[in-house]
């Protein structure tokens, strides 16, 4: 019997920079958690032979954040196959156009492409008509797949080798359980090129909460599925055979995954046995609440956490209804983690309704005074597509700018109500100069060095998040090192620049960034060199270390006296003690 051949491609697109070139790094930050779900899910096909014995199934994963993505080679190796097709996968609408562009080249030579991710997912469950963009798609021929693609894998790929794809598969209410599905893997040599050889898999996905700009309870819906602990040993086993022993746990809020426990004392039972391995976590501001979370986070691995902090400002936390954050707690739940050891990162949105460029201001001293935070992050407020607020401005025909290139949460796509267009695009980039000045990340430093957190790591940090911003231009989330360019992909629409002035252009950007870079990291290590050999380094006190007595008023407490209850001292450490809002969601 002759063998037959199946060629999957999966692709996750990255997105174009201002000036139409795709940003793409030698070594990329983020590990990409939908094309390691995936690739698992076609590998799994592989091997349960879904095509029948005598065809195999062979699948490639690409992430473009760090490869230049073969076109010619794509196409000819789907061409040399019986069947096959190219998967575009967790499409956020920030890379939705650099998707339109690469199935413009597909389908140009018949190929097969299924689209997929948050924005077609989205779109299709909040909006009452489909946007343009996802027309254009399904105009050029693209399968459009909204919802997740446990348990149906099967299906596109049985449809893809009897080509006979329907134009869409809307799942958008039938989200699959996620106990003993097929399991996220992508192979060593994809993971190699992201920094620190990290790789992802989601233990649980929904989140019970109702925050108005997040795209996350409409798509991945608001009760939690999870993964067994089982499944969990068996991805860090599977990637511990092949020397991978980081990962970045994609959870939008771990906290809120039932089987918390049960999976970190599986993770801590491993370390026992001698299996070494760092996680990423992801959590909400609650999470201290839950008897022994923070320390068998750590206890397991955990080396760096994100905390859903998003403001501290009660007015912006209560417009975005994002009730869950107490504002009081904040420091003790910080300190908590801080003398766990973990590296603390936040995400602080700007362009609330009540926000104006001298209350933000205010509002960063008083961060920067008292909150023990190692690192924060900035966003536009954004009303993405699946979300909410942007649903809300849709219906109501409130001006969005219509380039979903810029959904980034870097560029300003709407209009605020009482800041101008040019005071909030200020006031953004004035945040990073006020958290990330020389005097506030010796302070951030001597804070970490006091509770023995390893400041080598944190200063290098530091100074990623600031560089990315002020020399590269993007964000830290979409940051890297060493930035490609790619002169023949360049957004459609826009002119190919002559070669003569291309690589004189390119060269010399790459060597005044290397420069910058060079400078930054010198400035910032006669910092750190001068924590790390201070003999008192341990003795170190400020506002942000020192804990929060149940009868003392801070600055934090004063400014924000009318949201705070009379008793602001900390609640009884149990896991019942959650929100009612949270239980009934459940």
């Amino acid at each position: 019997m002759s063998r037959k051949t199946f060629k999957a491609v999966l692709i996750k697109p990255s997105h174009y920079d201002d000036d139409g070139y795709v940003i793409q790094w030698m070594i990329s930050s983020i590990p990409s958690n939908s094309l390691a779900a995936l690739y698992g899910l076609i590998r799994d096909c592989a091997a349960r032979k879904v095509l029948g014995e005598d065809v195999d199934i062979d699948v490639t994963p690409y992430d473009e954040t760090n490869t230049v993505i073969p076109f010619e080679r794509i196409i000819r190796d789907i061409k040399a196959a019986d069947a096959g097709f190219v998967g575009l996968v967790g499409v956020q609408s920030n890379q939705f156009p650099r998707a339109l562009d690469m199935t413009r080249t597909f389908r140009a030579e018949g190929i097969p492409v299924v689209i997929g991710g948050f924005h077609v997912s989205g779109c299709l469950a909040m909006l009452d008509e489909l946007p343009d963009d996802i027309k254009e798609a399904q105009r050029l021929g693209a399968v459009i797949y909204a919802g997740e693609a446990e348990g149906r894998m099967d299906e596109i790929v049985e449809a893809v080798w009897q080509n006979s794809l329907e134009p869409l598969y809307n799942y958008m209410h039938d989200l699959p359980g996620m106990s003993r599905a097929s399991l996220p893997f992508l192979p060593q040599e994809t993971v190699s090129r992201t920094a620190g050889k990290y790789t992802s898999f989601d233990s649980g996905r929904g989140c019970p909460f109702q925050c108005s700009f997040c795209t996350i309870i409409n798509v991945q819906g608001r009760k939690s599925r999870y993964r067994t602990p089982d499944d969990i040993e068996e991805i860090i086993r599977a990637n511990a055979a092949q020397g991978i022993k980081r990962f970045f746990i994609t959870d939008d809020n771990f906290a809120r995954n039932k089987n918390w426990e049960a999976i970190l004392d599986r993770m801590i039972e491993l370390q026992a046995e001698g299996l070494r391995f760092k996680f990423i976590l992801q959590v909400d501001t609650l999470c201290h609440r839950l008897e022994g979370f923070i320390e068998k986070a750590a206890k397991a691995g955990c080396n760096r956490v994100f905390i859903g902090l998003e403001n501290i400002d009660p007015d912006a936390l209560m417009a975005a209804k994002k009730r869950q954050n107490k504002i009081w707690e904040y420091r003790k739940m910080l300190q908590a983690w801080k003398d766990a050891g973990v590296v603390t990162y936040a995400g602080y949105i700007l362009g609330f309704p009540d926000d104006t460029p001298e209350k933000i201001r205010r509002n960063m001293e008083i961060l920067k005074k008292e909150l023990p935070l190692d690192l924060v992050e900035f966003f536009f407020l954004t009303p993405l597509p699946g979300s909410e607020d942007h649903q809300k401005l849709t219906r109501e025909g409130i001006w969005m700018d219509p380039d979903v290139n810029k959904y980034d949460l870097n560029h300003r796509v709407s209009h605020h109500p009482t800041m101008s267009d040019a005071e909030w695009e200020a006031i953004y980039r004035e945040c990073w100069e006020i958290c990330y000045d020389e005097a506030h990340i010796e302070r951030v430093l001597r804070r970490a060095a006091a509770r023995g957190v390893k400041t080598k790591q944190l200063f290098h940090g530091l100074g990623a998040f600031y560089g990315s911003v002020t020399i590269e231009k993007v964000h830290p989330l979409e940051a890297g090192f060493m930035r490609r360019k790619v002169r023949t992909q360049r957004r459609s629409g826009m002119r190919l620049e002559s070669p003569l002035l291309f690589y004189p252009r390119y060269a010399s950007e790459v060597l005044y960034k290397n420069y910058r870079w060079a400078m930054l990291y010198l400035r910032l290590r006669r910092i750190w060199k001068r924590v790390h050999e201070d003999p008192n380094k341990l003795a170190y006190m400020d506002e942000a270390l020192r804990p929060v007595t149940e009868d003392e008023t801070t600055e934090l407490m004063t400014t924000f006296e009318d949201a705070i209850p009379q008793t602001h001292g900390a609640p009884a450490r149990r896991k019942a003690d959650e929100p009612a809002h949270l239980e009934a969601a459940e």
